[in-house]
């Protein structure tokens, strides 16, 4: 007798590391006996991973679970927007789609398996229920997302992720450390770590031993990066708030064990803005720790986020963030202009700067981003630069689009006697005669790896 095997649709939203949380659903499902559906109309249900973390990522989720309800109509929802409450306590997507079938919010695998399982029943003994060892990813091969803990212990005034994702959990480091050789194993080439502050990694767990590794192993930034560069392949950090346990790694990333490349979000230079802001560190500091890094690893690359408009600001806390970023020089940095969350603290304040005058402000800042991103990529000139081939160039399928270990974008002119499919995922070795200030572009020298 034969059963129709269930099939599952999904729409996942937001950060890294919401998609990471939908690889791991995904994986479950896929242990379970259950397919993965690649639309609405071949789906049984459909499961829709949130954002919540701004207005319009708000909206777009919305649209999205809206959508789905008019394309399935039997829909799920997980992620950040689904664990909002309103003051009521009421839950907050309920109350904009009560037709929903159930919801959840982020870091919830196991209550989203056991609605899927109520509402689409799992098949009896299930053919399809192995997985790869690094279980089922949603980035192409050569790249993956590995995140490390979960949830954040700072309240920053502006933010709604605590509220959303909870305080900080870290995962054992032996943990990772097995689910990164898997991703090796499997053909990776770049880890991406992500968390929501990955230089806290291990405070909740007091950077406890973790006698389950082989070796055992501290759970702590410094011995998991350790960890991470012996497996021989591109480890990238990303959300590194500017603490001391940062400088221990640093001298990593000089031995070539993990990329030179620190994604810092500052937001803002001014101390009575961070103080409101409730941001750890203040710029003063920021500024010592970043020229004692570069002492250590002259090659390091940082890249920042920046708020505009945040209540209260005025033109001389504005024109200090300008001065920290002509300053520091970033490498890459992203502007945000404020965006006001309701139940955050930042919302109560009772002192909002004009849009017209936040607007000018952001389009300063980008202008001096810019301009530092532009010289920045001038040090590349006729230098050799390894670059991570991710595919073709959108604008022409005859040039190579590839990332170096500082996260430049680099072009290349595919090389005699290789096709794009044999490129992608291989590093190439790329001579620099064109630096841009959003890209690089060269012709190939020596053969892929």
């Amino acid at each position: 007798m034969s059963h129709k095997i269930p099939v599952v649709g999904f729409v996942s939203l937001g950060c890294p590391k919401a998609l990471v949380d939908t690889e791991r659903i995904v994986t479950e499902l896929r242990a379970r006996g259950y397919r993965i559906g690649t639309s609405y109309h071949d789906a049984d249900i459909v499961i829709v991973n949130t954002c919540g973390f701004v207005n319009e990522a708000v909206r777009e989720s919305l649209d999205a679970i809206t959508e789905a309800l008019a394309e399935n109509g039997r829909v799920i929802v997980c992620g950040c927007l689904g664990g909002r409450k309103e003051a009521d306590g009421s839950n907050y997507v309920l109350n904009h789609c009560p037709k929903v079938l159930g919801v959840t919010g982020p870091d919830s695998v196991d209550d989203v398996i056991a609605m899927v399982e109520t509402h689409l029943p799992r098949p009896h003994e299930p053919w399809g229920d192995l997985v790869p060892a690094c279980g089922v990813r949603l980035t192409p091969k050569h790249y993956a997302y590995l995140k490390i803990s979960e949830g954040c212990n700072h309240h920053c005034t502006f933010c709604v992720i605590p509220n959303l994702r909870g305080g900080l959990v870290s995962r054992p480091a032996g943990e990772v450390i097995r689910e990164a050789r898997n991703l090796v194993d499997a053909g990776v080439k770049e880890l991406l770590v992500i968390s929501q502050d990955t230089a806290a990694y291990g405070v909740d767990r007091r950077y406890a031993l973790d006698l389950r590794a082989n070796p055992p192993l501290r759970t702590h930034l410094l011995d998991l990066c350790r960890g991470l560069g012996e497996l021989g392949v591109w480890t990238r950090l990303h959300y590194v708030y500017p603490y001391p346990s940062v400088d221990e790694i640093v001298p990593l990333m000089a031995e070539g064990l993990i990329l030179p490349y620190l994604d810092v979000p500052f937001q803002h230079a001014h101390p009575r803005v961070l103080k409101a802001m409730k941001r750890p560190a203040s710029a003063e500091k920021n500024l010592e720790r970043i020229a004692a890094w570069r002492a250590v690893c002259p090659d390091i690359t940082i890249r920042s986020t920046f708020i505009a408009g945040f209540p209260g600001e005025t033109e001389e806390d504005f024109e200090q963030t300008l001065s920290l970023a002509e300053t520091v020089r970033y490498a890459q940095a992203y502007t945000f202009i404020y965006s006001k969350r309701a139940g955050t603290p930042a919302a109560e304040i009772n002192d909002p700067t004009p849009h017209e005058v936040i607007l000018e402000r952001f389009n300063r800042l980008v202008k001096v981003i810019e301009t530092t991103a532009h010289e920045y990529n001038q040090v590349e000139l006729h230098t050799v630069v390894p670059a991570l081939i991710e595919g073709a160039s959108k604008k022409n399928d005859a040039v190579l689009l590839g990332k170096s270990p500082k996260n430049q974008t680099v072009h290349a002119p595919i090389p005699a006697g290789y096709s794009i499919d044999q490129l992608i995922g291989k590093i190439v070795d790329v001579d620099i005669d064109v630096a841009k200030t959003w890209y690089l572009s060269g012709s190939v020298v020596g053969e892929p790896r």
